[in-house]
Order: structure tokens, then sequence, then C-alpha cells
């Protein structure tokens, strides 16, 4: 079977045509949130994301919901849109490699109903600190960079703070970029091996933690598979 993901950030790039199933923008206007043509990306965030998922499950298809463009700062009333669109797009899973402070109702009740349809939301967490959101809000998998993960590993964290933990860095190594918001798209990736083995979103959790080589925020049982 073929993943779909949902990748709300910042674009992607020409090189990620190929799995790219549709991709569209979302601005403000007078109105709230409203949807437009997607262009370049600029930042190269959503682009390193995507690279990520890809790198994780190569046939999944992709749906870009751009919410940064000049910088990456954005409103909960795009993210609730790009949701709602990507669910309407037939997602089974939304990376959200960002977070934002206040936990607006706008983009809660966009997750709920994303949650709702059966589709997994993945969201960037800070490993402490002030909550973010979405990835605060009930039923998102909250996600942290975990120093002892490499790129394929995944650790079972259970705390306060996050769910789950993956590799900090993006694909090319390097330092400028790494944390959460790669964790997530590294998790995401992952996470879409399920999808793509005929696995349900009711059945995620239970496989994650299967897969799981670290578990606790540091767990001296943890197990190492190579780096």
């Amino acid at each position: 079977m073929v993943a779909r993901i949902a990748v709300v950030d910042s674009g992607c790039a020409a090189a990620h045509a190929p799995q790219l199933r549709a991709a569209a923008a979302f601005v403000l206007d007078a109105d709230g949130a409203c949807r437009v043509p997607a262009t370049v990306d600029a930042l190269g965030h959503g682009s390193r994301v995507a690279d990520i998922l890809l790198h994780c499950t190569p046939r999944a298809e992709l749906l870009v919901a751009q919410v940064f463009r000049e910088r990456l700062t954005t409103t909960a009333a795009q993210v609730a849109a790009a949701i709602d669109w990507a669910v309407a797009n037939g997602t089974q899973l939304v990376n959200l490699s960002l977070g934002l402070r206040e936990p607006r109702t706008v983009l809660a009740e966009a997750c709920a109903r994303a949650l709702a349809a059966g589709v997994v939301l993945c969201a960037a967490a800070p490993a402490r600190g002030q909550a973010v959101y979405p990835a605060a809000f009930p039923g998102v998998l909250r996600v942290t960079g975990d120093a002892r993960c490499a790129p394929a590993e995944l650790a079972a964290i259970g705390s306060a703070q996050a769910d789950f933990g993956a590799h900090v860095r993006p694909l090319d190594g390097r330092l400028d970029g790494a944390g959460a918001s790669m964790a997530c798209a590294w998790f995401s990736g992952l996470a879409a091996r399920h999808f793509a083995a005929g696995g349900r979103a009711d059945g995620l959790r239970a496989w994650l933690l299967e897969q799981a080589c670290h578990y606790g925020v540091d767990d001296p049982r943890t197990r190492h598979h190579g780096g």
C-alpha cells in the first residue's frame, strides 16, 4: 500500500515532485485563512522534513500544505485550514514540525475533526518547558528530539512533555535546524511505514511501542542497535 502523508510546513523542493500528490498554501485574509497556490519553499524547512519522510518511506505520497513563506511564523487559523485540507484530501498522517504558544480554539477544533476522521497527527514538542500546540492537544502524538536515537530509531518516552522521541538532525546530518522539528519528521516517516504495510490508525501506537529502541527519559535498560 501507499502511505499518504501531509506536510504542514514551508513547502517542498522540486526533487519531491514525483511523490507530490497535491499542494496548497494557506494565507490570512479578512475572513481568516484562505487557500492559494503554493509557492517555492524559500526557507528549506519543509524540504528537509520531506527529505526525511521520503527517506523513511520512499513510496509515500505527499500532501504539502504551506503555512510558512518568508519566515517561520504562522497562525492557528492557517494551520487549522491546512489540517482540514489534508483530511479532505485523504491523508492518513499529518506531520506538524511546528509549535504555537497559545491553545487557540480554531486549531483545537481542526485537530479534533482530524482525529475523529481517523487521521494521525504528529507534532513537535519541546523536551522541557512550556507546552506548545497542537502537540499539547488531546490525541496528538507529541514528539521531541532524543539524543539516544539514531536516524531509524524511536524512543518511547511517555513523559509529561512527550510521548515519543526520535533522531534530532536533518537527513544531511547538519546541526543547524536540528531539534524537535526534525525529530517529528523522523517519527512521522517511520510511523508511515505502518500504513504502507497496511496497518490501521488504531493500531499505530502499539506498533510504535514495539519498534522502540529506547524507553523513558533516561533508562539504563535502553537497547542500542548501532548508530
